[in-house]
């Protein structure tokens, strides 16, 4: 084993030996420091011979002071040695320096001999295609003067003829230079469209004719064309679905993109199609998938766009009268008839039909972009799923009928526009739309028609004879639906409103049983009837059927009211001149007497003054119409002078009747007197 002397000591060690009298010394590691150094003579000395560790140290640290000095002689020795090195490598940084420079300049270098590699690799595809094209036109040249030595009878015309059919077969089929930079490396614009044109007039030539097609010479440019072929394809289709993707940030006007951009290069779907099917679906499917987010997103914003502005007026607590608080619906209905909000009304929402529809729903482009109408359908699915969630949670909770029969209008309307316009794109959505509708129009119309029939007139009642609150929302409702019903045409509507008729004159009739006297009931009949006549002409001739059932509804209570009228005013004349003489004063059920006659004579000049001006008083006070009320008080001074008359000519006829003479009053005076109250009405 080599042995190792107290010069080769490790540093660390020694200064180790030199501390280790010392106190606070860590012995860290000391372990492996012996293992490591034990071949040293100093260590194996103190080791074997047990010297005493404060002289060895001594020892030491005197060898260390030693061995520090000659390393300080040996530095100042080697001190020229030392600048030398440090100018060498100086020196040699400046070198590199220089190298790297060099190394850059010709990484540039590289860089352009690279591009003109290209350049070369591209100019070889070129000549090697004019080669192939040369050759091929030598090899025919070759096999027409073989034919015509053979054939020396050929004619000129006839060589001039074969000619011409091999260069227009090498003008079809060859893809000259020009032509392949424009697919390859050329932007899509209207140079490039032409060119696509001339490469599907060269593709489809080789389809044509059987024989061409299973030519040598055109399978051997046949890998050209399908190679030109794909990378044009993958050109269009990345044009196209950039553009498609680019309609989905937020702001763009996708209607000019359409029109300005992709409709104006619309051969290049044309091309997709007919040559690349794949790629086509793949360039479909994309904007199928772009404009069914976009129009989802656009209708979505729409409709909540439309629900902060609605205005409720078809809730439930608007009906009239079943399953609701009656004293609230009172309330509101008295509300909505000032306010002109009403839910049975039509008022200007029928303005919604006069809109223009040819604005609504658009798929011009899809059919001259892409050709198919089908399309139209796969585009708007996103849309109308939208649509259809948010109409199925309307109707849930719309209880306005109106507003459901003009959402069937409005549907209708588009059909015919769509029909006339000869495009059924919407047809099969719009069916639904009218199908999905008609059944909730019905359910709300049954609820009206059994709140009608099962509510409590005494909770209804509000005293007095003026018109009921409820009439006219029936008839607001009936002129409504009739308005609507005259545009779309639908037979079953008339079938609902005589339903709805007849629950109204039940509803009335029952109102009419809280008066006590046969006159107020008539008098609250009339004053209904001529409400709904007042809004029924307002409606136009579409409402002149039901307007003419309560004209003759208001005539046979007026004469039933004129009739209890007089009865109340003056019942002796009345029972006596109906009872006793006909019409034509010459019929008498018995014969009448100065007895009978005299006390009726007499009561009537004392009071008819006084009984006129109360029967005018009532009817101006009662009647809610005053041209209606005149027409009431004529009818009834009409009849009572009738009456008086033929009191008259019975007084003159009957024996002793002179003697009540000075007791009649004149027909003029009487004329004259009503002739007074007809001026004040």
């Amino acid at each position: 084993m080599e042995r190792k002397t107290y010069q080769s000591l490790p540093l660390s060690l020694v200064y180790l030996l030199k501390q280790y009298n010392s106190e606070d010394i860590s012995l860290d590691g000391l372990d492996e420091e012996l293992e490591e150094h034990k071949n040293y003579d100093v260590l194996i000395s103190i080791l074997a011979n047990g010297e005493k560790q404060r002289d060895m140290a001594t020892l030491v640290e005197g060898n260390l002071d030693h061995a520090e000095q000659d390393l300080i002689e040996d530095y100042v020795e080697d001190s020229d040695n030392l600048v030398l090195l440090h100018d060498q490598i100086h020196d040699c940084d400046i070198i590199l320096s220089q190298i790297g420079s060099l190394l850059t300049g010709f990484q540039v270098h590289i860089g352009s001999i690279s591009s003109q590699i290209r350049s070369l690799q591209e100019r070889s595809l070129d000549i090697s295609v004019r080669l192939k094209n040369r050759k091929f036109s030598c090899m025919f040249e070759e096999k027409l003067q073989h034919i015509v030595f053979e054939n020396g009878d050929i004619d000129t015309q006839r060589q001039k003829s074969v000619e011409t059919k091999l260069a227009k077969f090498v003008e079809e089929i060859v893809a000259p230079p020009s032509l392949v930079t424009v697919i390859i490396d050329g932007e899509v614009n209207d140079g490039y469209i032409k060119s696509l044109e001339i490469l599907s007039k060269k593709l489809r030539f080789s389809q044509v004719d059987p024989m061409i097609n299973a030519s040598k010479s055109l399978n051997d440019i046949k890998p050209e064309l399908e190679r030109l072929l794909q990378k044009a394809l993958s050109k269009v289709s990345e044009y196209l679905t950039e553009i498609f993707f680019s309609m989905r940030k937020p702001g763009t006007n996708i209607q000019i993109l359409q029109q300005n951009l992709v409709q104006k290069y619309r051969y290049l779907i044309l091309f997709l199609r007919e040559h690349g099917s794949k790629v086509y679906t793949d360039v479909y499917a994309a904007y199928t998938d772009t404009m069914k987010k976009v129009l989802s997103s656009h209708f979505q914003v729409y409709i909540e766009a439309l629900e902060k502005s609605k205005l409720d007026i078809g809730v439930s607590s608007d009906l009239t009268g079943y399953d609701t608080n009656i004293i609230d619906l009172i309330i509101k209905g008295r509300e909505h008839l000032r306010n002109h909000h009403f839910m049975f009304s039509l008022g200007k929402r029928a303005s919604i039909l006069k809109l223009p529809f040819k604005h609504v729903l658009r798929y011009l482009f899809i059919k001259a972009f892409f050709g198919e109408a089908s399309l139209f359908c796969q585009v708007f699915e996103g849309p109308f799923k939208v649509i259809d969630k948010h109409l199925d949670h309307t109707l849930r909770n719309c209880h306005d009928a109106v507003c459901l029969m003009l959402m069937i209008c409005i549907a209708r309307k588009h059909q015919l526009v769509m029909l006339n316009r000869r495009l059924t794109c919407l047809d099969t959505y719009l069916d639904k739309v009218v199908i999905y509708l008609w059944p909730r129009f019905k359910t709300v119309f049954d609820i009206y028609l059994q709140s009608l029939y099962k509510c409590d007139v005494k909770m209804l009642w509000v005293g007095g004879s003026h018109p009921h609150h409820i009439v006219r929302c029936y008839v607001e409702f009936t002129t409504s639906l009739i308005q609507l019903n005259a545009q779309c045409g639908d037979g079953q509507l008339d079938m609902n409103l005589e339903r709805l008729r007849l629950a109204i004159d039940n509803l009335l009739s029952r109102l009419a049983e809280n008066f006590a006297s046969p006159k107020m009931q008539h008098l609250f009949l009339l004053n209904n009837y001529d409400v709904a006549i007042s809004v029924l002409k307002e409606a136009g001739d579409e409402a002149n059927k039901l307007q003419r059932y309560f004209e003759e509804k208001l005539e046979s209570n007026m004469i039933s009211f004129v009739d209890e009228l007089l009865m109340e005013h003056f019942k002796d004349l009345i029972n006596f001149v109906r009872s006793r003489v006909s019409e034509d004063l010459i019929l008498y059920t018995e014969p009448p007497n100065i007895v009978d006659v005299e006390p009726i004579v007499k009561n009537f000049a004392v009071t008819w003054k006084t009984a006129l001006e109360l029967m005018h008083n009532e009817v101006v006070t009662s009647c809610s119409n005053l041209l209606s009320g005149m027409a009431i008080l004529r009818a009834a001074m009409a009849q009572l002078l009738n009456d008086y008359n033929r009191l008259s000519e019975c007084v003159k006829i009957i024996p002793g009747g002179s003697t009540l003479n000075r007791n009649l009053v004149s027909i003029t005076s009487i004329s004259y007197e009503m002739r007074k109250y007809s001026i004040t009405l």
